[in-house]
């Protein structure tokens, strides 16, 4: 069983960046794919980044590719994601989750494991 906490979210202007962390609770983080989701209001749960826990892969949806960046600090349990030049179409509830996938890792369905969501606001 895993239990994942995020933390960072909050209200930035156009521009702005955050920082969001995801603390895992539970064995063998190591093992895990991590990734980060986001659902705006109205919208389906969409896949924003991930990290795979072999070879170090990262993966990202065209629309952050250059802004966002996903990394892991697996002696602290921790996933990260830092997001510069912060859109008001970034808005939204962003989510970290969990899988033992490896290749399939922009699909919600492939994740046990969610945390509660932490919101992001980014105002024009």
């Amino acid at each position: 069983q895993v239990q994942l906490v995020e933390s960072g979210g909050g209200l930035v202007q156009a521009g702005g960046s955050l920082r969001l962390s995801c603390t895992a609770s539970g064995r063998a983080f190591t093992t895990y794919t991590m990734g980060w989701f986001r659902q705006a209001p109205g919208k389906e749960r969409e896949f924003v980044a991930a990290a795979s826990w072999s070879f170090g892969r990262t993966y990202y949806t065209d629309s952050v590719k250059g802004r966002f960046s996903i990394s892991r600090d697996n002696g602290k349990n921790t996933v990260y994601l830092q997001m510069n030049s912060l859109k008001p179409e970034d808005t939204a509830v962003y989510y970290c989750a969990a899988t033992k996938e490896n290749t399939v890792v922009r699909d919600t369905g492939a994740y046990a494991y969610w945390g509660q969501g932490t919101q992001v606001t980014v105002s024009s």
